[in-house]
């Protein structure tokens, strides 16, 4: 590693801006970006899916809540949202004095509130789609053996409407990623945040922004063939087979 690094700092050596030091920058930028990425995903899909599910409920006082925020977040800007989240908060009656001031005080949390209420609610108008589109044929054959709503539920509708969510889901996965550059106007270091730190001190824009659009790119690509890859197990029973 000792000699990785000797080489790389030789070969850095004649370039006034991509040192070692501003590398770092962005080395943390993206490990702040994947993570508020991957956590406001991972929250906002085990959210979405009882919320697709109470979406599709005959029940008014059920739904119709699930609607509203959907609806409200859905229709209005994320950096919005951010900035009503970021800079709210610090209204709330009483909330500086109690023990969740100490966590939200950081920007990295209110941030990855806005990103997960967003994400949610993408997603689950996504799966309440996919859920809607399941086949009655196959809750017929639930049905058949015996399956409780519950068990269908669960084992039928759930998985196949998964598959089928798949590609939209990968979408909104790739949005998240590019939307998460905004995540620098609440003063996080983010991708975007080390690019500006770097066009702050070298005043050289297109070198700081470009090479982090590349990284964004690479990181777009990665997102894109894992999901191809999962489309292509899931969905291979939808392929066309060979003669």
């Amino acid at each position: 590693m000792t000699a990785f690094m000797t080489w790389l700092e030789n070969q850095l050596a004649e370039n006034s801006i991509f040192t070692l030091q501003t590398l770092s920058y962005y080395g943390d930028g993206l490990t702040t970006t994947v993570q508020l990425v991957f956590l406001s995903l991972v929250i906002g899909l085990i959210a979405a899916v009882p919320l697709a599910i109470g979406r599709g409920s005959k029940h008014a006082w059920i739904k119709w809540p699930i609607f509203a925020y959907t609806y409200v977040f859905r229709g209005t800007p994320l950096l919005i949202q951010l900035y009503l989240i970021y800079y709210g908060v610090v209204f709330v009656d009483g909330i500086q004095e109690s023990w969740l001031w100490v966590i939200l005080e950081e920007p990295f949390v209110p941030a990855l509130i806005a990103f997960t209420l967003n994400t949610a609610a993408y997603t689950t108008e996504i799966f309440r789609g996919a859920i809607k589109s399941t086949s009655k044929g196959e809750i017929e054959a639930a049905r058949a053996y015996g399956m409780s709503p519950q068990q269908t539920m669960r084992r039928i509708i759930i998985p196949s409407a998964f598959r089928r969510a798949l590609p939209a889901y990968g979408n909104e996965v790739i949005f998240m990623l590019h939307a998460s550059a905004i995540a620098s106007v609440v003063t996080i270091m983010d991708l975007t945040g080390a690019a500006r730190f770097v066009y702050a001190r070298f005043y050289a824009p297109f070198d700081a922004f470009l090479f982090v659009a590349a990284i964004y790119l690479c990181l777009t690509f990665t997102i894109l063939y894992l999901f191809r890859y999962l489309e292509k197990k899931l969905l291979a029973h939808l392929q066309p087979q060979n003669s």
